[in-house]
Protein backbone atom coordinates (compact mmCIF):
# COMPACT_ATOMS: atom_id res chain seq x y z
CA UNK A 1 0.00 0.00 0.00
CA UNK A 2 1.22 3.42 -0.81
CA UNK A 3 1.32 6.05 2.02
CA UNK A 4 2.27 9.55 1.35
CA UNK A 5 5.31 10.78 3.56
CA UNK A 6 7.32 13.86 2.59
CA UNK A 7 9.80 15.03 5.21
CA UNK A 8 11.44 17.54 3.50
CA UNK A 9 10.88 20.65 5.15
CA UNK A 10 9.45 22.50 1.98
CA UNK A 11 7.87 19.51 1.02
CA UNK A 12 9.82 19.59 -2.19
CA UNK A 13 9.12 16.25 -4.37
CA UNK A 14 12.18 16.36 -6.90
CA UNK A 15 16.08 15.50 -6.65
CA UNK A 16 15.97 14.25 -2.74
CA UNK A 17 14.72 11.30 -3.35
CA UNK A 18 17.78 9.50 -1.45
CA UNK A 19 17.84 12.14 1.63
CA UNK A 20 13.58 11.13 2.12
CA UNK A 21 14.03 7.71 1.77
CA UNK A 22 17.06 7.59 4.08
CA UNK A 23 15.21 10.29 6.47
CA UNK A 24 12.26 7.68 6.51
CA UNK A 25 14.20 4.18 6.90
CA UNK A 26 16.40 5.77 9.39
CA UNK A 27 13.12 7.24 11.23
CA UNK A 28 15.08 10.58 11.37
CA UNK A 29 14.52 13.57 10.05
CA UNK A 30 15.55 15.14 6.30
CA UNK A 31 17.67 17.26 7.95
CA UNK A 32 20.04 15.02 10.01
CA UNK A 33 19.37 12.79 7.09
CA UNK A 34 20.92 15.73 4.53
CA UNK A 35 24.11 16.15 6.97
CA UNK A 36 24.93 13.11 7.39
CA UNK A 37 24.82 12.02 3.33
CA UNK A 38 26.55 15.40 3.10
CA UNK A 39 29.72 14.46 5.57
CA UNK A 40 29.91 11.00 4.03
CA UNK A 41 30.34 12.44 0.85
CA UNK A 42 33.05 14.53 2.06
CA UNK A 43 34.98 11.66 3.90
CA UNK A 44 34.60 10.02 0.00
CA UNK A 45 34.99 13.28 -2.15
CA UNK A 46 31.69 12.49 -3.42
CA UNK A 47 27.80 13.92 -3.93
CA UNK A 48 25.40 12.80 -0.75
CA UNK A 49 22.94 11.63 -3.33
CA UNK A 50 25.57 9.31 -4.80
CA UNK A 51 24.96 5.27 -4.82
CA UNK A 52 28.34 5.29 -3.04
CA UNK A 53 27.56 7.04 -0.50
CA UNK A 54 24.24 6.42 0.74
CA UNK A 55 25.49 2.70 0.65
CA UNK A 56 28.07 3.79 2.74
CA UNK A 57 25.47 5.57 4.76
CA UNK A 58 23.28 2.39 5.38
CA UNK A 59 25.96 0.32 5.95
CA UNK A 60 27.51 1.96 8.70
CA UNK A 61 24.02 1.83 10.20
CA UNK A 62 23.27 -1.68 9.84
CA UNK A 63 21.69 -2.40 6.43
CA UNK A 64 22.82 -4.99 3.74
CA UNK A 65 22.51 -4.91 -0.22
CA UNK A 66 20.32 -7.14 -1.70
CA UNK A 67 19.95 -7.56 -5.40
CA UNK A 68 16.49 -7.82 -7.13
CA UNK A 69 16.45 -11.21 -9.17
CA UNK A 70 16.04 -10.21 -13.00
CA UNK A 71 13.65 -13.46 -13.77
CA UNK A 72 11.51 -11.03 -15.35
CA UNK A 73 13.36 -7.52 -15.27
CA UNK A 74 10.67 -5.51 -16.80
CA UNK A 75 7.69 -6.32 -14.66
CA UNK A 76 8.20 -6.80 -10.84
CA UNK A 77 7.30 -3.87 -9.94
CA UNK A 78 8.03 -1.52 -6.34
CA UNK A 79 4.57 -2.74 -4.97
CA UNK A 80 5.18 -6.70 -6.00
CA UNK A 81 8.20 -6.10 -4.04
CA UNK A 82 6.20 -4.20 -1.21
CA UNK A 83 3.66 -7.09 -1.56
CA UNK A 84 6.89 -9.96 -1.18
CA UNK A 85 8.18 -8.54 1.84
CA UNK A 86 5.57 -8.01 4.50
CA UNK A 87 8.06 -7.40 7.16
CA UNK A 88 10.94 -5.04 7.62
CA UNK A 89 12.59 -1.76 6.48
CA UNK A 90 13.92 -1.36 3.12
CA UNK A 91 15.39 1.24 0.77
CA UNK A 92 15.01 0.14 -3.00
CA UNK A 93 17.08 1.76 -5.75
CA UNK A 94 14.82 1.96 -9.44
CA UNK A 95 18.15 2.98 -11.42
CA UNK A 96 16.09 6.97 -11.03
CA UNK A 97 14.50 6.99 -7.97
CA UNK A 98 14.31 5.83 -4.39
CA UNK A 99 12.05 4.63 -2.35
CA UNK A 100 11.58 2.88 1.54
CA UNK A 101 9.43 0.00 2.15
CA UNK A 102 8.21 -0.36 5.55
CA UNK A 103 6.61 -3.61 6.60
CA UNK A 104 4.98 -4.17 3.06
CA UNK A 105 3.64 -0.46 2.65
CA UNK A 106 5.47 2.30 -0.04
CA UNK A 107 6.51 5.23 1.44
CA UNK A 108 7.06 7.91 -1.08
CA UNK A 109 6.21 11.57 -1.91
CA UNK A 110 4.40 9.89 -4.63
CA UNK A 111 3.02 6.92 -5.87
CA UNK A 112 6.26 4.91 -7.48
CA UNK A 113 4.67 1.65 -7.20
CA UNK A 114 4.71 1.20 -10.78
CA UNK A 115 8.81 1.55 -11.26
CA UNK A 116 11.10 -0.98 -11.18
CA UNK A 117 13.23 -2.15 -8.59
CA UNK A 118 16.79 -2.89 -9.33
CA UNK A 119 18.75 -3.24 -5.79
CA UNK A 120 18.26 -2.75 -2.53
CA UNK A 121 19.14 -2.35 1.35
CA UNK A 122 17.29 -3.91 4.46
CA UNK A 123 18.24 -3.35 7.78
CA UNK A 124 18.84 -6.55 9.54
CA UNK A 125 17.42 -7.58 12.54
Amino acid sequence: MFIYTNPNPINRTIGDCVIRAIAIATESTWEKSYMDLCMEGLEMADLPNSNAVWASYLKKLGFRKGIVPDTCPDCYTVADFAEDNPYGVYVLCTGSHTVTIMDGNIYDSWDSSSEIPIFYYYKEE
